[in-house]
């Protein structure tokens, strides 16, 4: 009887140690990740697809985040993403799966990732009108000093923007030039940047080693949405009929060395818009003794110029630029008043006194 007796204990301390071993594993390989109590939110405003969620302030979830809500009544997860940080441990999010039921005090969750489902360019619009107060002063310019943007598709006093960003365009560059030199004034204006994945770096990461901003900061406040996967196409840039101003940047303008790569030929604004037939001619078939396409050209390079934010990779000063001098400028060359100068001296700089500048400078013994 003894012997049975120690055989059982035997087996049974054998099974226990086992079962620890098997629960110790399963633990492991399901563990809870070490800021999973960071990552615990909830709701405190819910008004149709847009919603606003409180965190940890010091754990609070970058722009882009992926988030869940856990619509139980339902039986189902509703996917937001963080497109603003506010103050207080508040984020703003949009919704990318249906929402109906949402309300203060459910529980959210953060994925500790950036989101790769977009918002559909189908509920843009309505997202544009719940995000962005409407203008208060329709038909005013507001000027940036940079020329492309005043000329070709100039923003609206308390309007909207659109930036429609491209791989390797620019487009945190050109958002932070436009933060800078707007944010202290007093015409009210809301961003919506689109941005392109590929990165080996996450959009924060990117956004922290540059020192740039991601939030409101003073007139200006920035919402950010992930762009749906393949180029920007006539089609897809109609969907974004419910903003002011929208500013398509082309990585091929980029390769061209044109920056920034705003592309004036897609690029729109309310306030009118231009006859863009001359920049068309700038083709690279186009005859180099042509004189229109020779005027295009110039004035594609008078479009680029130096910005504040980048100055430590340009080594160049950032340059603003009026209104009236951009008018001037491109007035200019498209009446050929420049048909002489080379098309190098227009490009990378100011005004069109600083291009006869140029050129005098490099026409000097």
């Amino acid at each position: 009887m003894t012997t049975v007796n120690n055989r059982l204990h035997a087996a049974r301390t054998k099974l226990k140690k086992g079962m620890v071993t098997t629960m110790q594993d399963t633990l492991r390989a399901h563990r809870l990740p070490d800021d999973f109590a960071a990552r615990i939110g909830w709701i405190v405003r819910a008004r149709e697809s847009v919603v606003e969620a409180r965190f940890d302030p010091v754990a609070l979830p970058d722009v882009l985040t992926e988030l869940a809500v856990s619509d139980e009544s339902r039986q189902r997860a509703v996917t937001l993403q963080v497109v603003q940080r506010l103050g207080n441990g508040i984020v703003r999010c949009v919704a990318t799966s249906p929402i109906s039921s949402l309300s203060p005090g459910m529980t959210v969750m953060s994925a500790g990732r950036e989101i790769a489902m977009p918002v559909s360019r189908e509920s843009f619009d309505r997202v544009v009108r719940l995000l962005a107060a409407s203008t208060l002063a329709p038909g005013t310019l507001v000027p940036t000093g940079i020329k492309v943007v005043d000329v070709m598709c100039p923003l609206v006093a308390g309007g909207t923007l659109a930036i429609a960003g491209e791989w390797k365009a620019g487009t945190a560059v050109l958002l932070e030039e436009l933060v800078r030199r707007l944010s202290g004034g007093t015409d009210r204006i809301s961003i919506f940047t689109f941005v392109p994945g590929g990165g080996t770096m996450t959009y924060r990461e990117m956004m922290e080693r540059e020192g740039y901003s991601d939030g409101t900061v003073g007139a200006v406040q920035t919402f950010f949405f992930r762009r749906e996967e393949g180029p920007w196409t006539p089609e897809s840039l109609s969907t974004l009929a419910g903003v002011d101003v929208v500013i398509r940047l082309s990585q091929a303008l980029g390769q061209l060395g044109i920056y920034p790569t705003v592309d004036p030929l897609t690029s729109r604004s309310r306030l009118f818009e231009s006859d863009r037939e001359s920049l068309t001619r700038f083709a690279a078939d186009a005859p180099a003794h042509d004189v229109t396409a020779s005027r295009a050209r110039k004035l594609w390079r008078f479009f680029a110029q130096p910005f504040f934010c980048a100055e430590p990779y340009t080594h160049r000063p950032g340059v603003a630029v009026s209104v009236t001098d951009a008018l001037r400028g491109c007035r200019e060359i498209l009446d050929g008043a420049h048909d002489e100068v080379s098309e190098q001296a227009f490009y990378f700089t100011g005004g069109i006194a600083e291009v006869l500048a140029a050129a005098k400078k490099t026409q000097a013994p």
